[in-house]
């Protein structure tokens, strides 16, 4: 237990790290390829003398990360990246094993925002970022604490649409590797993790039959994919809308109907939004919908339902299960709003599980030793996950699940090198 820790750190309870510890224990074992990639991180020490700032989902998975990043040498501060996912016993549990943690669960927004500051002024040299947050706040708040900064790793597609923002106006001040664009991020963590762990947060917060229902999916890509495939697979009838008329004909393909918003609004008895985007379902689609639709979404930031539009239609608000409010509307109908609109899976579930975290997260630690490595030649831009690190993540999965594949053969490499070759 690092003294130095506990009295920087800001959490609920130090009382609650029992409960912590076995959470982390329990992710741990279940996270083999990052546990390889921990192994590796002890013997080469890739961060020590460095301080990595980092900013999740503050659960399990997030907490065994962070202590693979400090195995690895680093002096380790980690903040959240919602309010509502942020556990409180994960948080004390990270406090015991020298981790500096600045995170409670449900804070105001204005302290929310301090914590993320405060992990900030660690001075850090790293950072992992979720939606983009603390990449912000060093640009447009606190500039004087980029001094330090050599780069990071992101998390996610709001996140990496910001970050492009930046640099699009050259005002990106460090180096960023896009972890959500790699291969064993989209289709596995967005496609599987999100497919599964959305339904987890919505049955076991509704306790309701999906079975013969009618989805609303919002959004087809990756996560999009996965939300509507686990829909299918519970007997859902599911209906996808779309701004993008290639993922429009992908998804009538995989077999869903396909129609516009305002439309499909009449028909859904669940919603989920994973856009990326703000006011996929507003005003006008509250209008036409059912008495006692659902509303959820898993998308980063709580601004996919547009929460004010639903609340200037309601006569009344009042939360009737934890983590469902029930908007009356004025005619007398009732839509309900699952976990204020965040990310459902998250602030209503426990995330992803651990097998496909663990892909993922082996993929953040190696992209910040990548990005620790070659910060200087990078240079201030948003870069991809180097293929041979992506190839490398899915060699280990596959090696923890005792497969093997075929190796090409001289001849076959020559042949595919060729092109006179028939």
């Amino acid at each position: 237990m690092s003294s130095m820790s506990i009295q920087n750190s800001v959490i609920k309870d130090l009382k609650l790290a029992p409960e912590g510890h076995l959470k982390i224990d329990w992710v741990e074992a279940h996270m083999p390829v990052l546990n390889r990639v921990r192994k590796q991180f002890e013997e080469e020490l890739p961060f020590k003398g460095l301080k990595v700032a980092i900013s999740l989902h503050l659960e399990a998975k997030t907490a065994y990360l962070a202590k693979v990043i400090q195995a690895g040498g680093a002096e380790v501060t980690i903040t959240g990246s919602n309010p509502l996912s942020t556990q409180d016993d994960v948080c004390a549990a990270l406090v015991e094993d020298g981790v500096t943690v600045f995170a409670k669960y449900n804070p105001e927004p204005e302290e929310y925002k301090e914590l993320l500051i405060r992990a900030l002024e660690t001075a850090p040299d790293l950072l992992i970022d979720d939606g983009g947050d603390l990449v912000t706040i060093l640009h447009a708040e606190r500039p004087d604490l980029l001094k330090n900064i050599r780069g990071g790793a992101e998390e996610t597609t709001t996140g990496i649409l910001r970050l492009k923002s930046l640099e699009k106006e050259g005002a990106l001040k460090f180096p960023m590797v896009a972890v959500n664009d790699a291969f064993c991020k989209y289709l596995f963590d967005n496609r599987y993790g999100t497919g599964q762990s959305v339904w987890d947060g919505i049955n076991r917060t509704t306790n309701l039959v999906v079975a013969g229902k009618t989805v609303v999916v919002v959004g087809y890509g990756w996560c999009g994919k996965g939300v509507a495939m686990r829909a299918k697979g519970l007997g859902a009838n599911v209906i996808v809308t779309e701004v993008d008329a290639i993922k429009a004909v992908e998804a009538y393909m995989d077999g869903f109907r396909v129609m516009p918003m305002l439309e499909a609004a009449k028909h859904g008895d669940f919603f989920v939004t994973v856009t990326g985007n703000r006011d996929v379902i507003s005003g006008e689609h509250y209008d036409v919908m059912k008495d006692g639709a659902i509303l959820s979404n898993a998308g980063h930031f709580d601004v996919e339902v547009n929460k004010p539009d639903l609340a200037s239609r309601s006569q009344s608000v009042r939360t009737v299960r934890r983590n469902i409010e029930e908007y009356q509307l004025k005619d007398g109908r009732k839509i309900y709003l699952l976990a204020e609109g965040r990310l459902v899976n998250l602030a209503a579930g426990d995330g992803h599980p651990a097998e496909i975290m663990d892909m993922t997260f082996a993929l953040q630690a190696l992209s910040l030793k990548y990005v620790n490595d070659q910060y200087q030649s990078i240079g201030s831009r948003v870069v991809n996950v180097p293929y041979e690190l992506d190839e490398q993540v899915a060699r280990y999965k596959l090696e923890s699940l005792g497969l093997g594949i075929d190796q090409l053969s001289e001849e076959q490499k020559s042949y595919l090198d060729s092109w006179a070759q028939h």
